[in-house]
């Protein structure tokens, strides 16, 4: 990676080539990166921890992970190159105004932070498991490495490293398969009868209850609205999709991404199921103390050395070198250059993205060390990214579906669907009220959409600025 970081990084010129690549990434290189990134520690290690002490319920979610592919293909896109973003919070300065812009930028950071240091704990527990090091260890490896590879390689290493991450991701899954089908007695006939008769297998739930957020209806909602957030409103994904030439590129990028991915999350739940069968099958052998770490203790205690090496490698592949890249073109694109330096010139703001760079990898470390509490940690991300995606989906959409003009409403209408959601999970959580988690992320953009609708017709409206401003200028 560190070879990838240096063939693509050594002739980054401004900040244009170190956020976009100069936009001449291939789409199937581009295809594959996005992959990687929506892959991450938390598929690789909780894919399979879910599967092991649940069921497969989980693909309702991904269904509707995969609608909101072609929603975001043919609704977000197009916007996107339209105004020739950069970052894709320009659009929403272009659209209402340089309030909504910096708001929406800010809600980007904060949230891609905490999810970003959630995938980093995943990585790293899996990693001190495998090597039997402590936690704070390996969070300063991945810490120091990550930075020394995004700051001088920018989203041209990103890229190009993730197309090779995603095949490296499924060739250890086939693997790992493998040799779990030639050691559990039968096979894997033999192994998914076994997982079915105990309802492993149970995949589709249609009952209809807002209580219970396995239901399929719960499942492919919160899938459709989480897709939403993460690849059309989160810079860190649709990052990817702008480095590719054409309009037509991206869209034909992220839909052949619902035929590539797809499989991955099946593949490594696969993984789970065939892990409870195989220690069903073997009740002599050492179970972890929690069952998130099921994976890369078989890991370690199992596979034989090479087998071992190459889960390692894709968890340790899967770190936090993407939110790096995403998290400082955010910055510097909505906060740095309209908000605090505005005339500078690119050598200046290309040592601010790298100076950036560094920074957030020392935040994500402090917030990946906070996260060990956290049992079941696919769906508490899933779960953060609920409060406030919300509201970012909303203003996104209103953007794109209507023609209000709102600026400085959406702001308020922003925090007070965040404020709502993080109410409504604490009552969650407390069990005093009775609702699906999942269809928090529904309800957060419901609230933003009508509460900027209806602010929009009072005097505080907030015009949006000229579009001669130089972040909401339209491209040539």
């Amino acid at each position: 990676m560190l070879v990838i970081s240096y063939v693509f990084g050594r002739r980054e010129r401004d900040t244009h080539d170190f956020f976009l690549g100069g936009r001449r990434i291939p789409t199937a290189v581009a295809c594959l990166s996005f992959v990687a990134t929506e892959i991450s520690a938390l598929t690789i290690v909780g894919m399979p921890h879910k599967a092991y002490v649940e069921d497969w319920r989980w693909i309702q979610f991904i269904i509707g992970l995969a609608v909101a592919r072609l929603i975001v293909a043919f609704l977000f896109i197009p916007a996107f190159y339209k105004y020739n973003c950069t970052s894709i919070y320009q659009f929403l300065g272009h659209r209402f105004g340089p309030a909504t812009q910096y708001t929406g930028s800010i809600y980007f950071l904060g949230t891609r932070l905490l999810a970003s240091g959630v995938r980093l704990y995943v990585t790293c527990m899996a990693v001190g498991v495998l090597l039997g090091w402590p936690l704070a260890a390996t969070i300063a490896m991945f810490t120091t490495i990550s930075i020394l590879f995004i700051a001088f390689g920018g989203i041209k290493a990103v890229v190009w490293a993730g197309a090779y991450e995603a095949v490296f991701f499924v060739a250890v899954g086939i693997a790992v398969v493998a040799y779990l089908h030639y050691h559990i007695d039968g096979g894997l006939a033999a192994a998914l009868q076994t997982a079915d008769e105990a309802g492993r297998l149970s995949t589709f739930y249609f009952r209809f209850n807002l209580n219970d957020a396995s239901t399929f209806w719960a499942g492919v909602a919160g899938g459709l609205f989480s897709g939403l957030v993460s690849f059309g409103a989160d810079q860190e994904m649709v990052q990817r999709l702008l480095t590719v030439k054409t309009r037509r590129s991206s869209q034909k990028a992220i839909v052949a991404t619902i035929v590539t991915v797809l499989p991955v999350y099946w593949l490594y739940l696969l993984v789970g199921t065939l892990l409870y069968v195989f220690y069903q099958q073997h009740p002599e052998l050492v179970l972890p103390q929690e069952t998130k770490e099921i994976f890369p203790h078989f890991a370690r205690t199992i596979l034989p050395a090479g087998l071992k090496g190459l889960v390692l490698g894709a968890v340790i592949m899967a770190s936090i070198d993407s939110p790096l890249s995403s998290l400082t073109s955010s910055f510097v694109s909505d906060i740095y250059r309209p908000l605090i330096r505005r005339h500078a010139d690119e050598r200046h703001y290309l040592l601010v993205s790298r100076i950036g760079v560094v920074v957030f990898g020392l935040l994500l470390a402090a917030i990946a060390a906070a996260c060990s509490p956290v049992q079941n940690i696919l769906e508490f991300a899933f779960q953060m990214l609920s409060l406030p995606g919300g509201a970012l989906l909303g203003v996104f959409l209103l953007g794109l579906l209507t023609r209000r003009k709102a600026n400085l409403v959406n702001i308020p209408a922003m925090l007070i669907s965040t404020l709502v959601c993080i109410v409504l999970l604490f009552l969650i959580k407390a069990e005093r009220l009775d609702l699906g988690w999942t269809w928090l992320i529904v309800l957060g953009t419901a609230i933003t959409m009508l509460l900027s609708s209806l602010l929009s017709r009072g005097r505080w409206s907030g015009e949006p600025s000229p579009a001669t401003d130089s972040v909401t200028a339209k491209a040539p």
